[in-house]
């Protein structure tokens, strides 16, 4: 499942643990001049235009690709952003306030069309397919809608697109609504918008709905029928009768595929009674295919078409072949189930699932070469609806595309020996990707993850750790709460050169988080390499902004090694780093033997490091330019001692530049000066540049 009530729990007890500490953090206001952080920063919109020039073609993470080098996935794509392109539209943003369509959009902006508008992409390479990241607007009363969308080739060639809003549009608390005018789901819960538990307050506050929507975005592929080369003009209009009031234009990513893999020796389904067309249901026939692939030693092979199974295919000791995500497309339908399963499930729906680890799960299972497309519209923790599901031990998971499942990929531990690479994850109602329990010696590598509900790649050590495992080399754009990458607990584990854009709220880049009921950090962790951009976000509850990077201590200290080394943190919306304690529990746990080291942080809207628990961490040749604070935001455990922070900062040489205030580690602020200011008012920073 994608959330235990472990989980759900900690987000029903989800509080700000800074309020209780704002009377005594006053006593410090006329030393460092308190601000308050608005919920986002935002900015004016401007008519569209046909971009600046200099501005590349070509995007990684709505940034030049020189900029990221080095980091993130390689893929078969290029990223174009809706802003930078020709149009007669409007520009919404950049803004990253909560609930806002330019907050969700890739570089925190994009093009809004009305009926009778467009955007125009110039190709920067020859391409045979698109991909369009869009949001159309919700039916009033929830549901979605569907909406054209014309295609065009150097003005001939016209395709229509059919887009939809059924996969977006969520709505309020944790763990959300598909209406828009539902009210509260949580009204014992703390909220922000009126500083109140809304059912212990009198009187009654008014709650305007919707509530907090969330999730505006969608995509959707389209292979062009034939091959167009550099400098090809592509339009994307909105018919004059369009159905929706607006269309906003996030990206388009542009791609030469492939011709389709065959794959002749092999079990291919279609002698088993699979239909291409996707109008019977295919599952018994793979079914059939797997048996007879497993007795005689053969692979699976599932050739172009469109595969209807609405149930998940339990796979072990067995290859199973696509011809290529494009063409070999797995689609479902959610089913309700007509008594509960024993895991909590009342639904299910398409997934490739290796056994449960209760009865010593799959073994040697292959996976590669086809599109998993399901039809999960509402968040529901105890469902199993997955792309890919159970426990799978000495296996491979290669050049899937997953899309509109609940997560893309969940594992159940114990486990070992995985490795997931070259696929791309978008459009999840939870996680992208999650270790869940005791998985061990696996790699994921490669990856593309986009517009999750949840962490994009998470490790997650429930009850037994997560040990030796890799995250490297992955993107994640996008993910609407939480992280886009989420270490809870484990041993010896590294996320090392990834690229990790645009975390939306309640999150961050990544995270180093005792929560969830996870096992201690122990041994090491490494966190090298990796490259953030845009995160530092606002995190609701707590009513502050986070850091790109931020450590977080609620249920266990956090003292294994941990060495954060060589990152680039770019255009933090608050701070680079933050390391906090819950509040409630800000005297029994600290954060200690946390290592920076060749850190690069061009750009934060506060500051560079903010402290908010009791512990240390040391520092060495970390350079910050553009900061927008005092450099260092120490408030300790809040307890302001007279021999100063609880936290303690080592300088150990080579920490560099600043921004307004000064060098950001100056030796007044050495080793524990108190510098505590609840909320600074943010700056926003300007944009990355090369150093």
């Amino acid at each position: 499942m994608s959330r235990s009530t472990t989980r759900a729990a900690a987000r029903r007890a989800a509080r700000p643990p800074i309020r209780a500490a704002l009377a005594v953090a006053a006593v410090t206001a006329a030393v460092v001049g308190l601000g308050v952080a608005p919920g986002g920063t935002a900015f004016a919109s401007s008519a569209g235009s046909a971009g600046s020039a200099g501005v590349p073609a070509a995007t990684r993470a709505a940034l030049d690709p020189a900029l990221v080098a080095g980091t993130g996935a390689t893929v078969g794509f290029t990223e174009q952003e809706a802003e930078k392109a020709a149009t007669d539209g409007t520009v919404i943003g950049p803004s990253t306030a909560a609930y806002t369509l330019p907050a969700e959009a890739s570089g925190r902006s994009a093009v809004s069309l009305k009926p009778g508008q467009y955007v125009e992409f110039t190709l920067p390479s020859a391409a045979n397919a698109i991909n369009v990241r869009y949001s159309i607007p919700d039916a009033p009363n929830g549901g979605g809608i569907t909406a054209p969308l014309d295609v065009t080739v150097n003005g001939k060639s016209r395709t229509t697109m059919t887009l939809t809003s059924q996969y977006a549009w969520l709505y309020n608390q944790y763990p959300f609504s598909n209406d828009p005018n539902a009210g509260l789901l949580q009204p014992d819960w703390w909220i922000t918008e009126c500083s109140c538990v809304p059912d212990q307050t009198t009187p009654a506050p008014v709650i305007t709905t919707p509530f907090r929507p969330n999730h505006f975005y969608d995509e959707q592929r389209l292979l062009l029928g034939r091959t167009y080369k550099a400098g090809d003009k592509i339009r994307l209009a909105v018919p004059a009768g369009s159905d929706a009031s607006a269309t906003v234009i996030d990206l388009m990513d542009s791609q030469l595929v492939a011709p389709p893999k065959v794959d002749l020796i092999a079990a291919n389904v279609l002698a088993f009674g699979a239909d291409p067309t996707g109008r019977r249901d295919s599952a018994d026939a793979i079914d059939r295919a797997i048996a007879f692939a497993q007795r005689t030693h053969l692979k699976v092979y599932i050739p172009p078409g469109t595969y209807q199974v609405n149930r998940h295919i339990i796979v072990d000791n067995v290859t199973i072949e696509g011809a290529g995500s494009w063409y070999t497309v797995i689609k479902g339908h959610q089913v309700t189930l007509s008594t509960p399963a024993p895991d909590g499930s009342i639904h299910t729906g398409v997934g490739f699932y290796g056994k449960d680890a209760s009865v010593g799960g799959s073994t040697n299972v292959h996976l590669s070469g086809f599109a998993i497309e399901g039809d999960v519209r509402e968040r529901i923790d105890t469902d199993q609806v997955n792309g890919i599901g159970g426990a799978l031990s000495n296996s491979t998971i290669d050049g899937l595309y997953i899309q509109h499942t609940k997560v893309g990929m969940w594992f159940d531990g114990p486990m070992t020996n995985l490795r997931i690479t070259n696929n791309t994850i978008v459009d999840q109602i939870a996680d992208g990707i999650n270790f869940h329990t005791g998985v061990t010696d696996s790699v994921v590598s490669n990856n593309f993850v986009r517009n999750t509900g949840d962490d994009a790649l998470a490790m997650w050590s429930e009850k037994t750790e997560d040990a030796n495992d890799t995250f490297d080399h992955n993107t994640v754009q996008t993910p609407v709460l939480a992280n886009g990458i989420a270490i809870y607990g484990g041993t010896d584990n590294t996320v090392s050169n990834n690229l990790i854009a645009d975390p939306i709220r309640e999150g961050s880049g990544i995270q180093v988080g005792s929560r969830f009921g996870s096992e201690a950090f122990t041994g090491h962790l490494w966190i090298t390499g990796n490259t953030t951009v845009r995160a530092g976000t606002y995190e609701l509850n707590w009513n502050i902004g986070l850091g790109a990077i931020w450590f977080y201590a609620l249920e266990k200290n956090i003292n294994a090694d941990i060495e954060v080394t060589g990152d680039n943190f770019l255009d933090n919306t608050y701070d680079a780093i933050m390391l906090v304690t819950d509040f409630p529990v800000k005297d029994q746990y600290s954060i200690t033997n946390v290592h920076f080291k060749d850190i690069k942080v061009d750009g934060t809207g506060t500051d560079v490091v903010s402290a908010r628990t009791a512990g240390s961490a040391t520092f060495q040749n970390v350079v910050a330019r553009n900061v927008g604070a005092v450099g260092v935001n120490n408030c300790g455990s809040f307890n302001f001692t007279a021999a100063g922070s609880e936290f303690s900062l080592t300088d150990l040489g080579g920490n560099t530049g600043g921004g307004t205030t000064g060098p950001w580690l100056a030796p007044w602020e050495l080793p524990n000066t108190i510098t505590c200011d609840d909320r600074p008012t943010v700056v926003v920073p300007p944009a990355p540049s090369p150093w």
